[in-house]
């Protein structure tokens, strides 16, 4: 969801000021990048646990990514499953969300022994990286988890009458493309899926969750510094995700948040608010910067 394109729809006088003031962007794009590889990162690492096989990654019974077809993937059904996008020298592993993936994403069941499955109350998680690379950016994962916080009440039902939830903690490097800065970006967020009460989706405790139908909520906050030595914080609030929205039929794969705001502020300077909008399925999004909105398009 980089920032491709901005629309300035405000036509106030102080327009010219305000955009002369204050009109860098990179280091939003910075932001917005990370929060990209992070949740993508979380996102595979999901579906490849939740069944100790692939569930909605899963073709024709073969171990392979649709979202990534020439991944290879190794150690299904064991505490250690291993994504191997290619070395990265190589041309690399192009995906049907368009992006072209190098490297390798390990990813380590550290719960105990009877909580197998993502969807379990418990299940702990541990994410690495071996030279991953996504388009060209380098991204080094220092420490990544993500925790299970359903109560272990849950009932094994359909419709338990509570949403899942997980803790996902994240320190992570990124180096851009052509070696134009690296950025550093630590967060705690939570997760919620929102739909746990849809049996299409959430089938209980004994089957897995269908992941293509999930609709997740992600809270929480992320600091750092940017790819320009600038630190910064920002605020994820009600972040929605549809995985069943796929505004681009060329990218079916890639899902952009439709709601739900990121507040970033780089440095001393003004608060940037992203407002993904009201669940429509599209790239828009609009951008608030000292009073004045624009219309922005995102990747």
């Amino acid at each position: 969801m980089l920032i491709s394109l901005i629309t300035f729809i405000s036509c106030k006088k102080n327009e010219k000021e305000v955009i002369e003031e204050d009109s860098e962007q990179s280091t939003l794009e910075d932001n917005n990048l990370a929060e990209i590889s992070v949740n993508d990162i979380e996102s595979i690492g999901s579906q490849l646990t939740e069944n100790s096989s692939l569930t909605t990654f899963k073709t024709n019974g073969i171990n392979i990514l649709p979202i990534a077809p020439c991944a290879t993937v190794t150690g299904i059904g064991t505490k250690t499953i291993t994504v191997d996008f290619g070395s990265p020298d190589s041309l690399g592993c192009i995906g049907l969300d368009g992006r072209t993936r190098k490297g390798k994403l390990i990813y380590i069941n550290k719960s105990p022994n009877n909580v197998l499955h993502y969807r379990n109350p418990g299940f702990n998680i541990s994410v690495y990286s071996d030279n991953y690379i996504v388009d060209g950016n380098k991204i080094n994962i220092i420490n990544k988890t993500v925790t299970n916080t359903t109560p272990n009440s849950l009932p094994s039902v359909t419709d338990p009458g509570i949403n899942l939830t997980w803790s996902i903690s994240a320190n992570v490097s990124i180096t851009k493309a052509n070696n134009v800065g690296t950025s550093s970006w630590i967060s705690n967020r939570t997760k919620e899926l929102i739909n746990t009460s849809d049996p299409l989706c959430y089938k209980g405790q004994t089957l897995a969750i269908d992941w293509s139908l999930a609709q997740i909520k992600i809270n929480g906050s992320t600091s750092g510094t940017n790819a320009k030595g600038e630190s910064f914080v920002s605020t994820a609030t009600e972040l929605i995700k549809d995985h069943a929205c796929h505004p681009d039929p060329s990218r079916p794969k890639r899902s952009p948040f439709i709601s739900g705001t990121v507040a970033y502020t780089p440095g001393i300077r003004a608060t940037r608010l992203i407002n993904f909008g009201n669940k429509t399925c599209d790239f828009s999004a609009t951008l608030t910067l000292k009073g004045q909105t624009y219309m922005i398009s995102l990747k």
